[in-house]
């Protein structure tokens, strides 16, 4: 009992703790997202690991000749993320103007991701093995994105800290030194390895269907990619949903948003 109690003031005193801020990181578009989030690390902090961390897997494909074989694929990766990424503004007016970098890896995994602040990679074996239409891809890309615009990594990398300032609370007590987060390497963890939490999930959801939506892509293509995922991921792992939770669930979620987000299509249409 007395330990718990030196380590709750130890915490409750900690700097770092006390700097922890409460924001909301986007505004909530048609599809409603407004849950706040809880951020001990700043978006400085973490844009500049994460550009570590995307540096870092931009060289390992280089060196293993796998980044950016196809031109054809390339262009039509970037030219769906050109269309995406100015509709972002819609939930933050920073986000258009960010340093977005937009490559592709040749690898059979089938896999996509987007780092803070608008880094993104798609695996060929995502486009190529679930035979992806234009408006499919657009689905999982702005979906990735969304992840970044939300800052879930930020979010995440804050809770890790939060673990660690606790751990090393009790190591002061114990007279041992406090560690520090390595965040590039925490970026890099929660982009491969980590699943998403559900919460988080559906909010990229949302927002990545609102994003195709007003990007003129289907947003039924959102529900129909999220099938093939299921399939695809029926006999045996998918590298894609060992860091994206599926389920029957979320399919049913996307398609009860449809009717929020069509008329956005049409009227991108009819632009």
């Amino acid at each position: 009992m007395r330990f718990k109690w030196i380590l709750t003031a130890t915490l409750m005193a900690s700097p770092a703790l006390a700097a922890c801020s409460t924001v909301q990181t986007t505004s909530a578009g048609t599809v409603g997202v407004e849950r706040k989030q809880q951020m001990l690390v700043s978006s400085e902090q973490i844009n500049e690991a994460a550009e570590q961390a995307y540096a870092q897997e931009l060289a390992k494909a280089r060196d293993a000749g796998t980044l950016n074989t196809n031109a054809r694929q390339v262009e039509r990766v970037r030219g769906i993320a050109r269309r995406l990424i100015p509709q972002t503004r819609v939930f933050r007016d920073d986000a258009p103007a960010w340093h977005w970098d937009v490559n592709v890896q040749s690898t059979k995994e089938l896999n996509a991701y987007c780092m803070p602040g608008g880094k993104i990679m798609v695996y060929t074996g995502l486009i190529e093995q679930l035979d992806l239409s234009d408006d499919e891809l657009a689905a999982v890309v702005g979906h990735e994105i969304a992840h970044a615009l939300r800052e879930h990594s930020r979010e995440r990398a804050s809770r890790a800290y939060a673990q660690q300032l606790a751990l090393a609370g009790a190591a002061a007590v114990a007279g041992v030194g406090p560690g520090t987060l390595d965040l590039a390497n925490m970026v890099a963890t929660v982009t491969f390895q980590l699943p998403h939490s559900r919460e988080q999930e559906a909010e990229a959801d949302r927002i990545g269907l609102e994003l195709m939506a007003r990007a003129a892509y289907d947003p039924h293509a959102a529900v129909e990619v999220w099938r093939k995922m299921e399939k695809a991921g029926s006999g045996g792992t998918l590298e894609f949903l060992s860091t994206h939770p599926s389920g029957k669930s979320r399919i049913a979620d996307l398609e009860a948003l449809l009717p929020r987000v069509q008329p956005l299509y049409v009227a991108a249409r009819g632009r």
